[in-house]
């Protein structure tokens, strides 16, 4: 396991930016590459069902080649991707399990390393969006891949606009798992909604209040406390009369007659 050195030298704001340009990158590439050519439009032309007007029934399967969505998209980069984050899923899970049961063996009476128990809980809410994506995600595929290697099988044509209706809906899945699975897009979530859906414009509340509560504290000169200030002008000591240090008077004395 990394140590956190070890990841703050590694994962850099740089590298991290660069693999999220590269994420986007292929994103945009695998699925513009249909409109880029790699449709079935040669073979509308070629049976006759695309009419003068470039006008047919705007169904997937009619649009969409399946040797793209079948070789280019899910064996290039659908399945190799998701099989590579089961391993590295499962060798994290292994690690921090393995860390933990030593902590544990260490120190009986102690419990486990809260660092380990914060990254376990976090590789638990990534390990069920990957769950999710592919739970939402291999419907359609494995439908596309009876389509092209089974032409003459049944499909139920509900059971395709499902697979369809999965797939978009889990990119709206997915917030909703980060807000409940993780406190701090839960805080976010929570604050944008209060502050443009709520109207409650809680953060400038706060600022407000924190502002109040700094005021009342410093004084006139900016300072927090006022009582470990130095003098800020000459110190103004009051003169001791000249009676304060003088010896008290003596009693009159008392002359005897004789």
């Amino acid at each position: 396991m990394w140590s956190c050195v070890s990841y703050k030298r590694v994962v850099t704001k740089q590298r991290a930016a660069v693999a999220v340009v590269v994420c986007w990158t292929v994103a945009f590439i695998v699925g513009l590459t249909p409109m880029l050519g790699w449709n079935n439009l040669w073979r509308l032309q070629q049976n006759g069902s695309l009419k003068d007007d470039l006008i047919i029934t705007c169904q997937f399967e009619n649009v969409i080649s399946m040797d793209y969505m079948v070789y280019f998209n899910f064996f290039g980069w659908v399945l190799p991707p998701l099989l590579l984050m089961l391993l590295i899923y499962a060798e994290i899970f292994y690690m921090i399990h393995k860390q933990l049961n030593k902590k544990a063996c260490t120190t009986s009476h102690a419990d486990p390393n809260r660092y380990y128990d914060k990254e376990l809980k976090l590789a638990k809410s990534l390990a069920l969006v990957l769950f999710l994506f592919a739970v939402s995600w291999l419907p359609l595929h494995v439908i596309n891949c009876i389509t092209l290697f089974c032409p003459t099988c049944d499909k139920p044509l509900f059971l395709l606009y499902i697979a369809i209706l999965l797939t978009h809906g889990n990119s709206a899945v997915n917030p909703i798992v980060y807000a409940f699975r993780i406190k701090k897009f839960r805080d976010a979530f929570l604050k944008i909604w209060k502050q443009y859906f709520c109207c409650k414009d809680g953060p400038a509340m706060l600022t407000q209040t924190s502002e109040k509560g700094r005021k009342e504290d410093d004084n006139p000169n900016g300072n927090r406390n006022p009582k470990l200030l130095p003098p800020t002008g000459p110190a103004e000591v009051e003169a001791p009369s000249p009676q304060s240090n003088a010896l008290p008077p003596k009693p009159p004395m008392e002359h005897n007659n004789i």
